[in-house]
């Protein structure tokens, strides 16, 4: 089995720059490492979803495959499209058959509800960033990437609902005071 990481600490940072996939070195500000990290970050946040979730459920099982799928998103920014993105056929499955089992929006929801819930509105605010972030980059290459994300908060926004079933979802009214 080969080894990727053999030490944790290599300093190499210390002066502000990073290494691509391919060895090339840039400024840790630059705009690729700011999409791969908020790619990071989003799959962080799926992993505390998936500490909510129901180890023997759909959601649980679709959020393992998403946080592999998530690890191929960066490993295609990190190499430049070199390495193929994740296809998007399973997020838009998945997006029509969990809505299908929902009641129909009547209004804008609010995030919360359930802890499985808020987390999977957190991951879908994150997600969408994390688009905002690989449109920034304006290459062809990453242009699959960012239509993946953009499907993928569409799944979490559906996997909200999901957690909230049963209960009364909490709808926007708007902020006037009542009278």
């Amino acid at each position: 089995m080969k080894h990727r990481i053999t030490r944790v600490t290599t300093r190499a940072g210390d002066q502000g720059q990073t290494s691509l996939a391919d060895g090339t070195r840039l400024p840790k500000t630059d705009l690729r490492f700011a999409a791969m990290g908020d790619v990071d970050e989003l799959n962080t946040h799926v992993g505390v979803l998936v500490t909510e979730l129901p180890r023997d459920g759909t959601l649980w099982s679709l959020c393992q495959q998403v946080q592999q799928e998530l690890f191929d998103l960066g490993a295609n920014l990190a190499t430049g499209g070199q390495t193929p993105p994740p296809a998007m056929d399973l997020l838009e499955r998945e997006v029509e058959n969990l809505n299908a089992t929902l009641p129909p929006l009547t209004e804008f929801v609010l995030p919360g509800g359930t802890r499985a819930a808020a987390a999977a509105h957190v991951c879908r605010a994150v997600c969408r960033r994390a688009e905002r972030a690989v449109w920034a980059l304006a290459d062809e290459a990453s242009q699959p990437c960012a239509q993946y994300l953009n499907r993928l908060s569409d799944l979490f926004f559906v996997m909200a609902r999901c957690c909230n079933a049963g209960t009364d979802e909490a709808q926007w009214r708007g902020s006037k005071k009542p009278e």
